[in-house]
């Protein structure tokens, strides 16, 4: 197998996570490009990125006073292999996927937003931490039943419309989900405070 000396990095950033279990935490964000996917809603251009190398990569990590990576994308599992986790001993690895790929078996933490049926997930998981369904008015995520073990079960509501910041452009779909979680307690309601928070 060739080994992986680069990634295509679309940005590294330094700030709290927005969304899920770990809403509040500080982390360290690599952004890499691309996607097997293109869903209308996505908030992240991931379509370029620059070339960096395992050691520039490392370098701008390690800038910070933090030992929590968050690895997304795009779909970090295109790029992302345990010989390049390799490389980042000492960091809580945590990884975003959208579901279509295993994920390398030094990451520590799956948080999945799926964009793939429950069969797919429950190949390519025996468990993950946290699901994240996001969800518009009338959208109902799949049975608990029919998924892989988690710790977490998140609905999330869209951010739609030219202003996705402006929470009133979004109150149906908040509406909708937390009537959701109401009616069937073993999902929670995720939102995606940093957009709300305009924080990167």
């Amino acid at each position: 197998m060739k080994s992986i000396d680069v990634l295509n990095v679309v940005e590294i950033f330094y700030s709290i996570q927005g969304e899920g279990a770990n809403f509040g935490k500080l982390a360290i964000f690599v952004r890499l490009s691309g996607c097997n996917e293109n869903c209308w809603f996505c908030d992240t251009d991931w379509s370029h990125g620059t070339n960096m190398t395992i050691a520039e990569v490392l370098s701008a990590v390690q800038q910070y006073p933090c030992k929590m990576i968050i690895w997304t994308g795009g779909e970090p599992t295109l790029q992302l292999t345990d010989e390049v986790l390799g490389h980042f001993n000492g960091y809580f690895h945590c990884i975003e996927t959208n579901g279509t790929n295993k994920v390398p078996s030094k990451i520590d933490y799956i948080a999945c937003s799926p964009k793939v049926t429950p069969e797919l997930l429950r190949e390519n998981f025996k468990s993950v931490d946290e699901f994240r369904y996001p969800i518009g008015v009338g959208e109902i995520p799949p049975r608990i039943e029919e998924l892989p073990p988690a710790a977490n079960y998140f609905i999330s509501p869209l951010f739609v419309g030219e202003e996705k910041k402006r929470f009133s452009r979004n109150e149906e779909n908040l509406t909708y989900c937390i009537d959701f979680v109401k009616q069937h307690p073993a999902w929670r309601l995720s939102v995606q405070m940093h957009k709300l928070l305009n924080v990167e």
